[in-house]
C-alpha cells in the first residue's frame, strides 16, 4: 500500500486583497501541482458563499456552500477540511493553498484545519499578504468591518484596524507586494508591528520555501493570548518608534479610565496585558487600533490561583509567567506595546506613570485598594 503523505496547507489571508491575490498566484506559480481554495463570503446575503477551486491555469472547480446560522465563517468552517480532505485523498495535489476572504482572521481556520483532516492534512505556514503602503491607512481605520461592506456575519462588530492587525500579527510568514508607493516609513511600520516573522517578496522562490516551513498551531495560539503573547521590543526607525512600557505598580482604575482615550489615540497600534488595584486577581487584555480600544478580562493571574490549578495552565503560560515573576506580586505586571510614526515616548510614558497607584495609594495596601472608585465595572461587567 502507498504511504499517505499529508497534505501541506497553506493559509494566505489578509485585508490587502490585490495583494493576497498576487500572493496566490505566486505561489500557484512556484509550486507544481499546487491549487488555491477561496470561499468567497460577499455572496453571504444570498444564503450562501461561493467555493472556488484553482490551480496556476484557470478555476478546476467550483460550488455553493449553505450559510449555518446566518453565519458566512460557520459555512467556511464546515466546507473548508472537507474539500482539503478531498483534495489530499486524491493525491494529485503537491500543496493546497487557501486563499482566505477579506476579513477572515487566520487564527480560527488554522485550528479548524488542524483540528480535522483525518491525519490527511497539515498547516505549514500562515501567510499574510502586505502592501506595505497600505499598513498605516488599514490600521487607523477604525471604521466597523460593516460600514466597510466587510463583514463576515451580522453580528460582527469587529473594526477594520484591529482585524487587519490581528491577521498580521498571528502570521508566521509576511509576504510583500512591495509597490513604488511604498516608504521608509512604511516598511519600518511593517517590521516593528511584527518583528519575529520572516519577510518575502511575493512570487518568490523563498516564499514558497517558507510556506512549507512548518506550524505549530498550539504555539501560535499562545503566542496570541494576552498572558504570554510575544510582544515587540523596543525600537526606533525611519520615523517609526515601538514604545514597551513596564512597571509592577497596578494602575489607579478612575486615572486610567478617564486617560483610556488619549492613552488609546496615542500610537497606531497597541496591546499587552495590564492590573487594576481594585481588581488585583484579574488579567486584563490591551488591544487598540485606529483609536479603537478593546479591555477584556482574560481570567486570574497565575498568581492569584491555588498551587493545585496550575496543572491546568498549559506550559507556555507557566513558562511565560516565571520569566518575569516578582516576589511580591508573581506575573502581575504592566505590559504594554505601543507601535506608531511619530511616537510622543516621553508623553505617553508620562501619562501611563501617573495613571499608576501613587507612593502613598500603594502603601495602603490591598484592602484599601479594593475601596478606589470602580470606573472600569460599565467596561468590564457591563448589564445586559
Amino acid at each position: 500500500m502507498k504511504d499517505q503523505h499529508m497534505l501541506p496547507v497553506v493559509i494566505v489571508n489578509g485585508l490587502h486583497s490585490e495583494a493576497r491575490h498576487e500572493v496566490v498566484e505566486g505561489l500557484l506559480s512556484e509550486a507544481p501541482l499546487s491549487v488555491a481554495l477561496h470561499h468567497d463570503l460577499s455572496t453571504a446575503e444570498q444564503g450562501y458563499v461561493r467555493r472556488t477551486v484553482r490551480d496556476a491555469s484557470g478555476v478546476l472547480s467550483s460550488g455553493d456552500a449553505p450559510l449555518l446560522n446566518d453565519c458566512a465563517c460557520c459555512a467556511l468552517r464546515e466546507d473548508l477540511v472537507p474539500e482539503l480532505e478531498r483534495l489530499a485523498a486524491d493525491g494529485a495535489t503537491s500543496m493546497a493553498v487557501v486563499e482566505l476572504w477579506d476579513s477572515v482572521e487566520p487564527k480560527a481556520m488554522a485550528e479548524v484545519i488542524a483540528a480535522g483532516g483525518r491525519g490527511l492534512i497539515e498547516v505549514t505556514s500562515v501567510i499574510t499578504a502586505v502592501d506595505p503602503a497600505l499598513v498605516l491607512p488599514c490600521l487607523a481605520n477604525g471604521d466597523d468591518l460593516a460600514e466597510a461592506g466587510l463583514a463576515a456575519a451580522p453580528t460582527d462588530g469587529r473594526t477594520v484596524g484591529d482585524t487587519w492587525a490581528r491577521q498580521l500579527e498571528y502570521a508566521s510568514v509576511v509576504a510583500v507586494v512591495d509597490g513604488d508607493t511604498a516608504g521608509d516609513e512604511d516598511k519600518a511600520l511593517l517590521r516593528q508591528l511584527h518583528p519575529t516573522a520572516p519577510q518575502a517578496a511575493s512570487g518568490s522562490p523563498e516564499l514558497t520555501e517558507l510556506a512549507l516551513a512548518g506550524f505549530d498551531v498550539e504555539s501560535a495560539g499562545a503566542g496570541q493570548h494576552p498572558a504570554c503573547a510575544l510582544l515587540p521590543q523596543e525600537a526606533e526607525e525611519a520615523g517609526v518608534s515601538t514604545l514597551v512600557w513596564r512597571r509592577r505598580r497596578p494602575f489607579h482604575p478612575e486615572r486610567l479610565y478617564d486617560a483610556l482615550e488619549d492613552v488609546a489615540c496615542a500610537a497606531a497600534r497597541s496591546r499587552g496585558r495590564f492590573w487594576l488595584a481594585d481588581r488585583p486577581d484579574t488579567l486584563l487584555s490591551w488591544d487598540a487600533a485606529g483609536g479603537a480600544l478593546c479591555v477584556e478580562n482574560n481570567g486570574p493571574w497565575l498568581a492569584s490561583l491555588p498551587d493545585a490549578a496550575w496543572d491546568m495552565v498549559s506550559p507556555m503560560r507557566r513558562a511565560a509567567a516565571a520569566l518575569g515573576w516578582h516576589s511580591e506580586h508573581g506575573d502581575r505586571c504592566q505590559h504594554l506595546v505601543f507601535v506608531s510614526p511619530g511616537l510622543d515616548r516621553d508623553g505617553l510614558t508620562a501619562l501611563l506613570d501617573s495613571c499608576l497607584l501613587t507612593d502613598d495609594e500603594y502603601r495602603a495596601g490591598r484592602a484599601a485598594w479594593r475601596n478606589l472608585p470602580a470606573a472600569f465595572d460599565a467596561l468590564l461587567d457591563p448589564v445586559h
